[in-house]
């Protein structure tokens, strides 16, 4: 049986070696392994094509620009309507600041379901010199979800509080993440009311920078258009473009960021363009 087994070892692939946090600029966590694995690439478009939304890209970038140089900074919830480009918002800053100062900042994404699991990142990143930008996207919590619990604590409290090193930025279709209806069933069937609400509403009082998105006008989803079909070095261009994008988001019932390059995609693919920048 020894022998078996130290067959099977020398033929059996080594296991990979852990990523480290200077070997890549972004990385995805893997809940079930504790580990960190590098992003091949960065899905974001320059941060330059993000129209309608200046106000909030000013405020994170800087808020972010100081994180990366080493200043505190604020954890962020980006929060509103859906498609509004609050995640390629995030995505777009690091780039830009990778760009920028290459390695200054660290882009780590955990998925909503692995919330849970956010300690045990915390912990392995917090002694680490890289400077860690935590990221959620698409973040919220159902009746009955205690995760959140995971995510209160990681981000501020605790005996030691949130490592200096770390910022931890979420977006979510829901100013407070929780439904209204949980808080206010928790409410009604507290002792003294009102004390459940705070407990599940309280969660987006841990983020220092809340900026809200909103549905996009014609004027900008116009804008976000042109600017994408300019930079990818389309044919159709001007009004014949305009004219299309229209007709495109009337069919879908939205105008909004990720409607504008759906269509773009579409245009894209008719005229055999990459979708690079």
């Amino acid at each position: 049986a020894k022998r078996i087994a130290e067959a099977l070892e020398r033929i059996a692939p080594a296991p990979p070696a852990p990523a480290r946090l200077g070997d890549a600029a972004a990385f995805l966590w893997d809940a079930e392994t504790k580990r960190l694995r590098a992003a091949r690439r960065v899905s974001a478009p320059p941060l330059r094509l993000l129209r309608g939304i200046d106000d909030q890209k000013d405020q994170l970038f800087e808020n972010t620009r100081r994180f990366a140089a080493g200043a505190p900074a604020n954890n962020a919830l980006l929060w509103g309507a859906r498609g509004a480009g609050k995640s390629a918002l995030v995505k777009s800053i690091h780039g830009a600041i990778e760009e920028q100062s290459p390695g200054a900042l660290t882009l780590i994404e955990i998925q909503r379901e692995d919330i849970s699991t956010l300690p045990s990142l915390v912990a392995l990143i917090s002694d680490a010199p890289e400077r860690c930008l935590v990221f959620c996207d698409d973040l919220s919590f159902e009746a009955l979800d205690t995760s959140y619990k995971a995510l209160k604590s990681a981000l501020e409290g605790g005996l030691e509080g949130r490592p200096e090193n770390m910022a931890f930025y979420a977006t979510s279709n829901r100013k407070h993440l929780t439904p209204r209806l949980m808080a206010e069933n928790a409410d009604a069937a507290a002792i003294r009311r009102g004390e459940a609400a705070q407990e599940t509403t309280s969660l987006s009082d841990r983020f220092g920078l809340s900026l809200g998105f909103y549905p996009t006008s014609q004027d900008d989803f116009l804008a976000m258009v042109t600017g994408y079909g300019e930079a990818l070095g389309l044919a159709l261009q001007g009004g014949a473009l305009e004219r299309e994008a229209l007709a495109w988001a009337a069919g879908r019932g939205a105008r909004s960021g990720r409607v504008a390059w759906q269509f773009i995609t579409d245009v894209a693919a008719r005229e055999g363009k990459p979708l690079s920048f």
